[in-house]
């Protein structure tokens, strides 16, 4: 094999591959951030997350925040299993979107900022925004419910 070869070729099974392991980690991501809101992993709770939003004057803080823990939930579980996918990320892109322009407004892009910036949800949507484009892979329930 050439060198032009080695670094541009690729296969359907390999990218399928590569789609599954992005979804699962990403996906995986998201369900446990939505997870730390309800305190169940981390050191968070849907208490400080709600005070947190009503600190930066977000209206409806609570209606919020439990938006926010169900669409990292829902779409993160959704996302794994590669089942409604492309929705699925359409929703978290808003809700990373949403993140990026108001929780991190002001604080820059660098997550190592003090308050930390936006790059953590920016990245996040990001990724969510190469799975819309990419779709869900031959390895996802997407796959096997609607295209069996």
């Amino acid at each position: 094999m050439d060198l032009g070869s080695l670094l541009t070729q690729t296969s359907t099974e390999i990218t399928d591959l590569a789609i599954l392991i992005i979804r699962v980690f990403i996906g995986s991501c998201f369900v446990v951030h939505g997870m730390g809101k309800l305190g169940i992993v981390g050191t968070g709770t849907m208490e400080g997350f709600v005070e947190w939003l009503e600190s930066m004057n977000i209206p409806m803080a609570p209606v919020q925040a439990r938006m926010a823990m169900l669409s990292e939930i829902i779409g993160g579980t959704a996302i794994v299993f590669g089942l409604m996918t492309r929705p699925a990320c359409l929703l978290l892109i808003g809700t990373m979107m949403v993140a990026a322009r108001l929780g991190h407004k002001g604080c820059g892009y660098l997550i190592t900022n003090d308050p930390p910036g936006a790059e953590y949800v920016v990245n996040l949507a990001a990724i969510c925004l190469v799975i819309v484009l990419l779709g869900p892979g031959a390895y996802s329930l997407d796959h096997m419910f609607f295209l069996s």
